[in-house]
This record gives C-alpha cells, sequence and structure tokens, in this order.
C-alpha cells in the first residue's frame, strides 16, 4: 500500500516530493497487445506517469449493456508492469475528440448538468466504472495517483452543483487519491470549472508562463499542474494537417519544467478512431461541420505505429534531466509493400435489406437514435405524389451526408463537410426519393453537442413536407465477414458503387503495415472483421494503420465498403503511412 497526497503546495509520493511527468495514451485507441510496447516507449521518453480516459459510450453502447470492462484493469496493470504510475479521467464527459465527447448517443436529459433524468444514467454508470478504479489506486496497492473529476467543464457550463455531485459519487465509490479538475488557463474557464477543496489544474499549448501565473493567482496553494500540454494537433477531413515543430514544442516543455509545474504531455501517444468512433467539431461562426480523421497521431513523439520521431528524441532530451530512463524498446518490424488485388463484390443496396432487417414505417424520418442506431448506414424511402413539376428537394437538419436516388438513379450527394448549408436537388413527381444517409462522428466539444444522426427535421418537396417514410438501419460495426458472413459476395468487382469489395493478403510474418487506397472515394476498411475506420480522397489522411496483431500467418481478408467511386480494384499495403 502506499500515499499520494497534496501537502504545502506540493505532491508527496509516499512522503517524498513528487513531479507528475505523465503521458496521455488512450488504451481504446490501441490494439491491446501493443500495449505493452507503447507503455515501454512511454517509459524511455523519461515519464513517469501515463494518463488516460474512459469513453463511457464504448464500455455502455446500449442501457445496461456493459462491454470491454476488463479492458481498463488490464491497461492499468500493464502500466504498472511498465514501471508507470497513473491518471484515469473518467468523464462522464471526455472530448478527447472521441464521438459525443464519450457520452452514448441514448443518454438523455440536460447533459452535463444536474439534472436528475442525465444523474441517474451517469450514477448507474459510475456504480460500474468508479469501484474498478478504485481497485487499482495506489492505497490499494495499485498505481492510480489521481482522478478527474469530468473534463474542461468551465468549457461549456457553470454548474457547480453537477461537479459537486461527480466528486462526491467517486468519494462514495471508494476514490480516496487527489481528485482534480482540468480546464483551460482562462479566468472564466477556471472559475467555472474548477471546485472548492479539489485540486484544479490547467490546459494549454503554449506561453506556460502566463498560463501557470493564471492558476496561480485562482490556486495560490495548489500544485502547478499543466493536465494538457499540447505538443500536437488533431486533423479534421477535408483540411490540411497540422504539425507542431519538435524543438519548440521541447522547449515549452522545458519552459513548463523550469517552472516546477508537474505536466501531463497530450498526446504522449495518440494511436487510431478505429470503426466509427471519430468525434467531429463545428466552427461556431460558419456554421462549418469538421469530422475529425480516422488517425489520432496527433504528431505526436510516438507515432501511430508507436515509432519514436525527432520530437521522442527532443522530448527524451528534456525529461531525462528530471527522470533517469531506459533505452527505447526495439523498433516493431513492418510488412513489405503489397499490392492486394480485389476479386470479389457485393453492391450494397440490393443486400441492404438482409443487412438492415425489417424496415420502420411512420410519417415522418426516424433518426439515428430512434432506430437505435449510433454510427452507420440508414435508407430512408419517400414517395413524391404527382403529376407535378420539378421543385427543390430538400432534406432539413441532414447529419451527416446522403446519396440522392430518384427512381433508383443516384442524382447527388448532400455532402456538409466544410459548408454550412447542404445543395439541393430538383425533383418532378411522382417519384421514388430515396437518400442513403451516412454518419461521420458527433460534436466532441462545445454547446452544439448532443446532436442526433439522420434525418432530425423532415423531407420537403419546395414547402410542403413528404411524409410516409421508410427507414432501414445498418450498424457498420456489426457487419460479419468471413465464410460465414452476412454480405454475398460474388467472384469479380463489376458491383455498382455503393459496394463492398474483397480480396484477400498471405501474410509470412505478421507485423504492421498502412493501407492506401489510391483512385477510391470515401468508405470503410475491414482487415480480418476489424473496422479500421473511415477513409476519404479529400484527405489529409491517405493511408489508414494496421496494427500487426490483427493480421495471421497465412491469408488475411480485406474489405472496403465505398460509398462514392471505385478506383482500380486493388488497395495497397505500404511501410510508411502518408498522414498528408
Amino acid at each position: 500500500m502506499g500515499t499520494f497526497t497534496i501537502e504545502d503546495g506540493v505532491f508527496r509520493l509516499n512522503g517524498e516530493e513528487f513531479r507528475l511527468l505523465s503521458g496521455a495514451m488512450h488504451y481504446f485507441r490501441v490494439h491491446p497487445d501493443q500495449w505493452s510496447h507503447r507503455l515501454a516507449m512511454m517509459r524511455a521518453m523519461g515519464l513517469n506517469t501515463v494518463e488516460t480516459y474512459v469513453p463511457w459510450n464504448l464500455h455502455e453502447p446500449r442501457p445496461g449493456m456493459y462491454r470491454h470492462l476488463d479492458d481498463l484493469d488490464r491497461f492499468l496493470g500493464a502500466a504498472a508492469d511498465a514501471d508507470l504510475h497513473a491518471i484515469v479521467r473518467p468523464g462522464p464527459y471526455i472530448c478527447a475528440e472521441w464521438d459525443n465527447g464519450g457520452l452514448p448517443s441514448w443518454v438523455t436529459g440536460r447533459l452535463r448538468t444536474s439534472d436528475p433524468e442525465f444523474l441517474a444514467h451517469v450514477d448507474r454508470w459510475f456504480a460500474r466504472l468508479l469501484p474498478r478504479v478504485a481497485e487499482h489506486q495506489i492505497t490499494r496497492g495499485g498505481n492510480v495517483l489521481m482522478v478527474q473529476v469530468e473534463n474542461e467543464y468551465g468549457s461549456y457550463g457553470t454548474d457547480a452543483a453537477y461537479l459537486r455531485h461527480l466528486a462526491d459519487a467517486m468519494r462514495g465509490s471508494g476514490i480516496d487519491v487527489p481528485l482534480f479538475t482540468a480546464d483551460g488557463a482562462e479566468d472564466h474557464m477556471l472559475t467555472g470549472g474548477s471546485l472548492p477543496g479539489v485540486l484544479a489544474t490547467a490546459t494549454f499549448g503554449s506561453d506556460p508562463a502566463a498560463a501557470l501565473d493564471t492558476l496561480r493567482r485562482h490556486r495560490p496553494d495548489d500544485p502547478l499542474v499543466c493536465m494538457e500540454l499540447w505538443i500536437g494537433w488533431f486533423d479534421h477531413w477535408g483540411r490540411g494537417r497540422v504539425t507542431r515543430d519538435a524543438a519548440e514544442a521541447a522547449a515549452v516543455l522545458e519552459e513548463v519544467l523550469a517552472a516546477g509545474a508537474s505536466v501531463n504531455i497530450y498526446m504522449a501517444h495518440g494511436g487510431t478512431n478505429f470503426g466509427t468512433w471519430a468525434g467531429a467539431n463545428r466552427d461556431l461562426e460558419t456554421g462549418a461541420y469538421m469530422p475529425t480523421i480516422t488517425s489520432y497521431d496527433y504528431d505526436a513523439p510516438i507515432s501511430e505505429s508507436g515509432a519514436p520521431t525527432e520530437k521522442f528524441r527532443r522530448f527524451r532530451d528534456v525529461l531525462t534531466r528530471y527522470n533517469p530512463a531506459p533505452e527505447p524498446p526495439p523498433a516493431l518490424p513492418v510488412l513489405p509493400p503489397a499490392t492486394v488485388r480485389l476479386t470479389e463484390s457485393a453492391a450494397l443496396l440490393p443486400v441492404l435489406p438482409a443487412l438492415a432487417g425489417p424496415p420502420v414505417a411512420g410519417p415522418t424520418p426516424p433518426s439515428f437514435e430512434d432506430l437505435g442506431l449510433d454510427h452507420g448506414l440508414v435508407r430512408y424511402r419517400v414517395e413524391v405524389p404527382g403529376p407535378r413539376g420539378p421543385y427543390p428537394l430538400v432534406v432539413d437538419g441532414l447529419h451527416d451526408r446522403a446519396h440522392v436516388y430518384v427512381d433508383g438513379v443516384r442524382v447527388a450527394v448532400l455532402d456538409p463537410v466544410g459548408q454550412k448549408e447542404h445543395r439541393t436537388v430538383e425533383v418532378s413527381g411522382p417519384a421514388t426519393v430515396e437518400l442513403l444517409v451516412e454518419s461521420l462522428g458527433r460534436l466532441n466539444y462545445g454547446p452544439l453537442m448532443g446532436e442526433r444522426k439522420g434525418v432530425t427535421g423532415g423531407i420537403r418537396h419546395e414547402r410542403q413536407y413528404l411524409h410516409g417514410v421508410t427507414a432501414e438501419a445498418v450498424r457498420l460495426g456489426d457487419l460479419r465477414f468471413g465464410d460465414a458472413g452476412e454480405v454475398p459476395f460474388r467472384s469479380g468487382t463489376a458491383a455498382a458503387v455503393p459496394a463492398f469489395f474483397r480480396g484477400t493478403v498471405t501474410v509470412e510474418e505478421p507485423a504492421d503495415t498502412f493501407l492506401a487506397l489510391p483512385g477510391w472515394g470515401h468508405g470503410y476498411v475491414w482487415v480480418n472483421g476489424f473496422c479500421l475506420g473511415r477513409y476519404w480522397s479529400i484527405g489529409p489522411q491517405h493511408t489508414l494503420y494496421v496494427p500487426g496483431p490483427l493480421l495471421r500467418t497465412g491469408d488475411n481478408e480485406i474489405v472496403v465498403l465505398e460509398l462514392d467511386v471505385a478506383g482500380e480494384p486493388v488497395v495497397e499495403l505500404r511501410p510508411e503511412p502518408d498522414l498528408g
């Protein structure tokens, strides 16, 4: 058993003064078989602690249905094995560029407030989660030193009763290590997001002197902590890649440490937004919707595939002056370059009823949430009466992207990326209109969180609503492939998009690789049934990371769901990433 306390404005670990040299790594963004390697890299960089969020929506996808809860236990154990302490940030809101900021899509009530309906969901979740965290505290022989109350709440609201409820729930569940809040280093954020008697920390990426001075002014008796030192950034589809000079980032890290502060490098290792878990942002001034890319490399010192970067070497030079570190582990192998031919295909629309199950009919279009769908595809069908001349077809509240079919012919793609308004099309009647709607990630930050997906307003022909809508939902994460899969592949690649395409790659020795789809448009890729995530020709990302543990010796199945335009029926396996 041990202790971690705050005394006289400093941290004490088992009675000795201690500085947190932490780095962020999210266990849910890294294949479990690679945790030990990434943690060893963090320790070799000079860190003594790892920080992770806990995504509620990953662990409770439907009310009362829990999964993968052991992952957090295993990760904290792996961190201890790597000689790393841990900081846990259980939310319930985490931001993290993760879908809906970690809140399940089915949660109701006034989010992130003391609203009883919302708190009832939170309390049920915390009753499952927090006792697990408590078992890993240093006071019980584990490695958890601190636990966060919510996340950057001062950027959202001022409901102190909500924060107090969370803190009390943590104490009531056995959390006895220090609690803390984390907020931007601005007066309104620190006042809105902090709690009396709970350590306040700051998040920033530059000008450490000003940020720490602001924190010190608000909390003169607390240890100075930068809980997120932003040394890189995340990227959005259709926009340029964001990078940060390694020397400049290392100089900021050095300044934070020279001021005597503890630090958590965000991110030390970013990982990947596998599947459909990437979040999104919206520009409040322009209204532009900005979905986050699949890679969460973050321009971090440890790359998406675990490789050391120039930033790693410079950070190690700084950190090891404060904390000795072992040598980095050997580099992980990568597959040699290869071209994989796709030899089978299956058009999506003809098989969609079998993948979706019975259609849901009603006077107005149901949202994804009404259909019990977190992410995937929904095909809406509605009739335009006739005879009538051409009028604009208007989709109110489209979230996010729709292929429009009129009498079976695709006539438009309504695409919100970077645009405030969706493009409309002219339709005459009578006609059958179908909308294949795809979700691209829920907002993870800001006042517009909690958005619903699908058609959330209605379908209009000019000003007239079209009633009598059927909807068929496909949860992409639940699709099964392989010999017993649900998609009826046939030999050849002549299927018209949207369509599935399949091929096989033979591997002698499994290792990491990077999958590219030159000439393809937009869609999803599965390797041996595991969804790598979204790809999109608009970039900036042009390869998908394939962790070696997903592969096996011998034949490996690759499935591509292309929604826009198929390229040559091949995919490339490359030894290096292309993130823009």
